[in-house]
């Protein structure tokens, strides 16, 4: 595929994994377009980060809405208004409705700082570590209606030290979550990551339960 896929991202903080895709898509790296950058939160850097790289930056604040259905509807009238082939979630913290997941399925990647299966939710670091986990990392999932229960595309494993605390395990699965993310979003765009009866595919053949593996000695 050598055309630009047209990306929505979803955000609700700093956004450096937005940074990392838009310092992809300006090196020419990733065959993407970034259409607009969505925060549920106002004025958070993730917002400024849009707005200096030239992209559309929307605020759709989830506390104007009654109700959870009320707020994703409105995101997805939103999200549609950009025609996007892709829609990112990079540190979007929403949990999102059945219908939702459904009108993106297959075409909806999230980020979490776990290897999933492990540690879906929150907290991911400070329970790989009250767990005595010797590994942990990140996963880059397809977004279904299960909270990260998606199809894994790729993961970084890294090793968890004797000397980690929460903070620098978490300083060092996020290097990685700007390694891999971009990874997944350019085999999206080139045609090779794809999703179908609740696999991930790469070049057409189904990915193993923990998608593709990376493992970093990076210490």
């Amino acid at each position: 595929m050598s055309e630009c896929i047209r990306v929505a991202v979803l955000i609700s903080g700093s956004g450096s994994n937005l940074q990392a895709l838009i310092d992809g898509e300006k090196a020419g790296e990733l065959p993407i377009e970034i259409a607009c950058v969505i925060s549920n939160r106002p004025d958070v850097r993730g917002l400024e980060r849009a707005r200096e790289a030239g992209i559309e930056a929307v605020t759709l604040d989830h506390k104007g809405f009654t109700s959870r259905e009320d707020f994703d509807r409105a995101l997805a009238e939103t999200i549609d208004s950009y025609q996007p082939d892709l829609v990112v979630l990079a540190g979007f913290m929403r949990i999102l409705t059945p219908e939702f997941t459904g009108r993106y399925l297959g075409r909806m990647l999230n980020i979490h700082p776990s290897l999933l299966p492990k540690y879906q939710g929150l907290h991911t670091h400070q329970r790989a570590l009250d767990a005595g986990d010797s590994e942990h990392g990140v996963t880059v999932h397809f977004v279904t209606a299960e909270l990260d229960g998606g199809p894994s595309a790729i993961q970084a494993v890294v090793p968890v030290l004797a000397s980690d605390d929460a903070t620098t395990l978490a300083a060092r699965v996020q290097q990685q979550e700007h390694i891999i993310y971009p990874m997944a979003v350019r085999w999206f765009a080139e045609g090779r990551l794809s999703m179908a009866d609740n696999l991930a595919l790469l070049d057409g053949e189904p990915l193993p339960p923990q998608g593709y593996q990376v493992r970093s000695s990076f210490v």
